[in-house]
């Protein structure tokens, strides 16, 4: 049985385009117009996740996430064309999976949701080894190896690297990552998080990488990218 993904947007057109975009890519389909429908539909259906806008008619879809996730655990992407940084931030936190600004390219789309799903599958075992290309990443262990040679991390480096890779594929805020790594015995500045990165990826990267392993999302956070 294929997925469901509900749809939440007020706008006909863009219901239309995400609903063409996911069923040809074998997805079923359920829409809504408003955050109340939403609520419903989200009961009543119990969808795998829920593309969801934030410039509703009835209600501002932030304060939709956190109704949502306290009463199911579909994944939450959202479609927006809101693209303020502190928006972003700030859907993030209060629990969605994923960020996604209008216009948005359907096959990137249609990746960050096979990322969210796929790691809300695995939730609740941890995975062990995260792969992008000849780079390993064996978090049981605390190994790291590109092209079979293990890499020497700092442990800050190992901490921040196992933050992005138990969530490797979705973008994770700096304050998620800093209290991670750092805990509350530590207060760093952004400006700390920014040097770990910097020496990751000079180690993690090998000689003329093909894109950035660790990618920046401006102002929100930072995305391990992966091959699958």
């Amino acid at each position: 049985m294929p997925a469901k993904i509900l749809v939440v947007d007020d706008e006909i057109s863009i219901r239309r385009l995400l609903r063409n975009t996911l069923e040809r890519a074998g997805y079923a389909v359920v829409e809504a117009v408003d955050a109340r429908s939403a609520i419903a539909c989200a009961a009543a259906e119990h969808p795998s996740a829920i593309l969801l806008d934030l410039g509703l008619p009835d209600r501002d879809g932030l304060s939709l996430i956190p109704v949502l996730r306290r009463d199911g655990d579909a994944v939450i992407l959202v479609v927006s064309a809101r693209d303020a940084t502190d928006e972003k931030v700030a859907a993030l936190d209060l629990g969605a999976d994923d960020f996604v600004t209008k216009p948005f390219d359907s096959d990137e789309l249609l990746a960050r949701l096979r990322v969210a799903l796929r790691h809300r599958a695995t939730a609740d075992t941890a995975p062990k080894l995260v792969r992008k290309g000849g780079l390993t990443i064996d978090l049981d262990r605390r190994v790291v190896t590109r092209d079979g040679e293990e890499l020497h991390l700092t442990r800050k480096e190992h901490e921040v690297l196992a933050v992005l890779a138990r969530h490797s594929g979705r973008v994770v805020t700096h304050d998620k990552i800093i209290a991670a790594a750092w805990g509350g015995d530590e207060d760093p500045r952004i400006e700390y998080l920014r040097i770990v990165i910097r020496n990751l990826r000079q180690k993690l990267e090998a000689p003329d990488p093909v894109g950035s392993v660790i990618a920046n999302e401006l102002g929100v956070g930072y995305r391990l990218r992966t091959d699958s």
